[in-house]
């Protein structure tokens, strides 16, 4: 839209089915969004407005909710999916506080993807291999790249924790301060956004794959998840004593009551098996523990003050407001009915059969298909839209045939 359009309070619209368009373009039949696919009315968040700092042009972008023409949002929009689970605990006089660690590669450009991705020659004339993780000098190669992300990042209003080369090879971290869930979303978004567009000017390619490459850490999205009294402020995952609370307990326990049903809300794509199925420092379970990475759910070390909740499932290719939302309403879902978890494990430990995790997309589906706390949760219109978009992306991902299967099958007598 025009700057002159906006600022005249222009209103944007756009057919419901785009909400339901999947990553190759396409859409599901008209029934899963309304036979008519009538508009959405796309209303800019006033405290989403952003001059983009890498523009060579004036340019701006503004987070819109979808709502319906009549004024409710729509129920296929994850934003608003999110904003209704954050009412649902300010009924309690509860408020969510998030934070969400993102990784990610970045590549040298990949014009053949049959190819394998190839880390980018740095300043130093090399490319990187694989020894550099959690090095201060590790980015030294891509000092012009971080320099500009770091500057958009202060242009956005994006805090940041802290930024780090984690352990797979060009692949690194950042932690974004926690706060509000709906704010801590739309800065998820707006930095892998961010990420991407700096990344084209400085000729490299930025990658959220949950694992692009084989033998190598996938990207996670971990979620960083605590609640507070609205009136006070005060941390209710634990009591005056330091110690857990029965709500801390009951919000673990709802957790893992939606994981496994909640699988292809956090692992989206075909690729997110990969990381899941070959878990190197990632979960494919929903067992909780204090402080141990090979949980699905940690308990972070820390002070009571600060006693939360991390969700390691989510890769880097989940949608950051989807994400949260099943991520929180699962564990509201725990204290509304007060679940209980299971005992923590430590150390190393068998998975029970009960805890373990849908291993491919297809599993994944079936699933959320069959899952009635999923409807009671985010309404059948989504899941059922919601289904029906990532059908479709599996059956294009069925309808190719791998470089693996010509590579080793077509030898077999």
């Amino acid at each position: 839209m025009t700057a002159e359009g906006f600022l005249e309070g222009r209103r944007l619209q756009m057919a419901r089915g785009v909400l339901l368009q999947c990553i190759m373009g396409g859409y599901p039949p008209a029934r899963f969004y309304g036979s008519d696919d009538g508009d959405l009315a796309l209303n800019a968040d006033p405290q989403q407005i952003h001059r983009l700092p890498w523009s060579s042009q004036p340019r701006a972008l503004a987070i819109c909710d979808a709502d319906e023409l009549s004024g409710e949002s729509s129920r296929l929009s994850t934003r608003g999916q999110l904003k209704e689970v954050i009412a649902r605990y300010a009924a309690r006089g509860l408020a969510p506080v998030v934070a969400t660690e993102l990784e990610f590669f970045i590549f040298a450009p990949n014009t053949d993807p049959t190819q394998p991705f190839q880390p980018p020659i740095g300043l130093d004339g090399r490319r990187e291999d694989g020894h550099s993780a959690f090095s201060i000098s590790s980015n030294n190669g891509l000092r012009p790249f971080f320099s500009e992300v770091y500057a958009c990042m202060a242009a956005l209003g994006l805090p940041r924790d802290t930024f780090m080369h984690e352990m797979g090879v060009s692949q690194f971290e950042i932690n974004l301060l926690h706060g509000d869930p709906l704010l801590l979303a739309d800065q998820t978004f707006l930095f892998k956004h961010l990420l991407k567009e700096v990344a084209l000017k400085h000729g490299l390619t930025v990658v959220c794959m949950a694992k692009p490459l084989a033998h190598t850490p996938g990207s996670s999205m971990h979620i960083h998840q605590s609640l507070v009294e609205s009136a006070s402020g005060r941390n209710v995952f634990s009591d005056e004593a330091g110690e857990p609370t029965a709500m801390f307990r009951h919000f673990i326990g709802g957790l893992q009551a939606g994981m496994v049903d909640f699988t292809a809300l956090f692992a989206p794509n075909v690729n997110s098996y990969q990381r899941l199925c070959h878990p190197y420092a990632s979960p494919n379970n929903a067992c909780w523990s204090h402080d141990n990475r090979a949980a699905g759910l940690r308990i972070p070390a820390s002070s009571p003050v600060a006693r939360r909740v991390e969700n390691r499932l989510p890769g880097a290719d989940a949608n950051p407001y989807l994400a949260i939302a099943a991520s929180l309403a699962a564990g509201l879902h725990g204290i509304e009915n007060e679940l209980e978890p299971t005992p923590a494990i430590q150390g190393e430990f068998a998975v029970p059969d009960s805890l373990s995790l849908p291993c491919t997309l297809h599993a994944a589906l079936e699933r959320l298909k069959r899952s009635q706390l999923a409807k009671e949760l985010f309404g059948n219109e989504f899941v059922e839209g919601y289904l029906a978009s990532k059908t479709m992306e599996l059956t294009s991902f069925f309808d190719e045939i791998t470089p693996w299967e010509r590579r080793v099958l077509a030898t077999q007598a």
